[in-house]
């Protein structure tokens, strides 16, 4: 799996396709991690069916992270029977939010999604699940007829809808609904509640993001995705509900040690007397959080949601048949713990950095923030320099083994350009090799324009900030033997053979 792959569906308008990778360049793979789960619960071979046969139920108008609620609305109303969906309520700024019922069995199963505004990989795997209870005529027609008949299954698509309108955590109060389970002060958080309490749930699943940036414990693996089984009070006790939670969590690490081998993880289960979670756990509903993290050449989570319509599946087979029971809670401790902050997109690692006449050894580790422009549809990266010093106890999803190279701060080219097209027709590969990151342009661009190429732009005057510093985001020249190898420009490292376009290598 050691293969460069980095955000291959954004336009590289000056770099060209190279199949070398160069020796110091790898991307970090874990060592896989032995399933926490008994040989008693065992994977059944539906699960990698229902694994291997998503893209027939893939919904083809979802295909990027920032959907918005105009987008979801119309697949909702054109749910035909069995499904049943009803307009639950609506946001602080008016919108819908839908109730969304399939079955008529006597097991309740409670699924709400983007409480989160900008965590929509689950809603992607609900309208997955949707399109799965419409078909017929395929070899899933027996597991429909028992899911419908067991289960009764409510869901909540975006409960969220004026948080994913711009891509934002919190609501249109800035609150985090999250943590509103006490209050109830927004008209988000009294639907989530009185769907609860009027399902009765028996089950519950609390459908989320998290950082891309988190580790599955010590190794080398992000946690992509993570699980807890909230507790319901400070002492952290396992009642029946809570252990319920605890044994699906089991079979879901089970099946995904198949996909993504090292990349399970849990969350520390302190009690959190705010959150809907914790709350819905302790008012009898077997509660699972579910957060998808980062998984690499995964940029906009496809591959996560159709993990998250496998997982999902698999739980509703398990609940209606009670295959789950087989699991012990104690394997659900055997999962690794998440670790905050364990990644970066790039770590160079030990480069030589001169200050005040003396050189340095140190790495950087670099992270991509989103910016958002284009009413929140789309988003450039912006680099940060998140950590420096000694890494290695840190990961990436992409590591650069600067030893025996020198940073070198990118030097600005002194004649002022028109316009981003003149810049286009100049030999960047040369100038980079010569030292020249920056470019000043009368007509100054977006950022969006220019932000994913191998080149940094200014206007007239401006001097760039080059320095190595924490939360800086410098271009940089990798120096050896007098000779300019690599170019580091707005968190990308980027190849610069002689006599052709700089390529780039990291830096998803």
């Amino acid at each position: 799996m050691r293969r460069i792959a980095f955000l291959c569906c954004m336009l590289l308008l000056l770099s060209c396709q190279s199949k070398e990778q160069p020796s110091g360049l790898v991307e970090d793979s874990p060592a896989p991690r032995t399933a926490a789960a008994p040989a008693s619960l065992a994977v059944k071979p539906i699960y990698r069916q229902l694994f291997d046969t998503h893209q027939k139920y893939r919904e083809p108008t979802i295909r990027h992270r920032r959907f918005k609620h105009a987008d979801i609305v119309p697949l909702i109303q054109r749910l035909p029977a069995p499904f049943e969906a009803k307009v639950a309520g609506q946001s602080i700024e008016g919108r819908n939010i839908y109730q969304v019922k399939v079955g008529q069995g006597p097991k309740t199963v409670l699924l709400w999604s983007q409480m989160h505004g900008d965590e929509p990989t689950a809603t992607m795997a609900l309208f997955d699940i949707f399109n799965f209870f419409q078909a017929s005529g395929d070899e899933f027609d027996e597991l429909r007829q028992k899911l419908l008949q067991e289960l009764t299954l409510y869901f909540i698509p975006m409960l969220n809808p004026d948080g994913a309108e711009k891509f934002q955590r919190r609501n249109a109060l800035d609150i985090d609904l999250n943590r509103d389970a006490l209050r109830l002060q927004c008209p988000e958080s009294q639907i989530l509640k009185k769907i609860r309490d009027a399902t009765q749930a028996q089950w519950g699943f609390n459908l989320h993001d998290q950082s891309r940036y988190y580790g599955a414990g010590y190794e080398e693996a992000t946690a992509s995705i993570s699980f807890l089984a909230p507790a319901f009070n400070f002492d952290k006790e396992i009642n029946e509900v809570r252990g319920r939670a605890m044994q699906l969590i089991v079979l879901f690490d089970q099946i995904l040690q198949g996909h993504i081998p090292g990349k399970v993880a849990r969350y520390d289960d302190e009690f959190e007397p705010r959150a809907f979670g914790d709350n819905i756990q302790k008012w009898g509903t077997s509660t699972i959080l579910i957060e998808s993290g980062g998984l690499e050449s995964d940029p906009e989570k496809q591959e996560l949601g159709r993990l998250n319509y496998t997982i999902l599946m698999a739980a509703f087979e398990a609940i209606a048949t009670g295959s789950y029971a087989d699991a012990r809670t104690e394997d659900y401790e055997r999962i690794p713990f998440n670790r905050n902050n364990a990644f970066h997109d790039l770590i160079v690692r030990e480069a030589q950095l001169e200050k005040n006449g003396r050189w340095y050894t140190l790495d950087l580790g670099l992270r991509h923030l989103e910016v958002d422009y284009n009413s929140y549809k789309e988003a450039f990266p912006r680099a940060s320099l998140t950590d420096i010093g000694d890494l290695s106890t840190f990961h990436a999803y992409a590591s650069f083994d600067a030893r025996g190279y020198r940073l070198i701060p990118g030097r600005t080219y002194s004649q002022v350009l028109p316009d981003i097209q003149a810049l286009r027709q100049m030999d960047i590969g040369s100038l980079l090799r010569q030292g020249f990151t920056t470019f000043q342009v009368q007509k100054e661009p977006r950022r969006s324009e220019w932000a994913t190429l191998p080149l940094e732009i200014t206007r007239p005057g401006k001097i760039p900030a080059n320095e190595v510093r924490l939360n800086g985001n410098p271009s940089l020249l990798l120096q050896k033997d007098g000779v300019f190898h690599y170019a580091l420009i707005n968190g990308f490292l980027y190849d610069l053979k002689p006599g052709g376009m700089p390529e780039r290598l990291a830096g998803e």
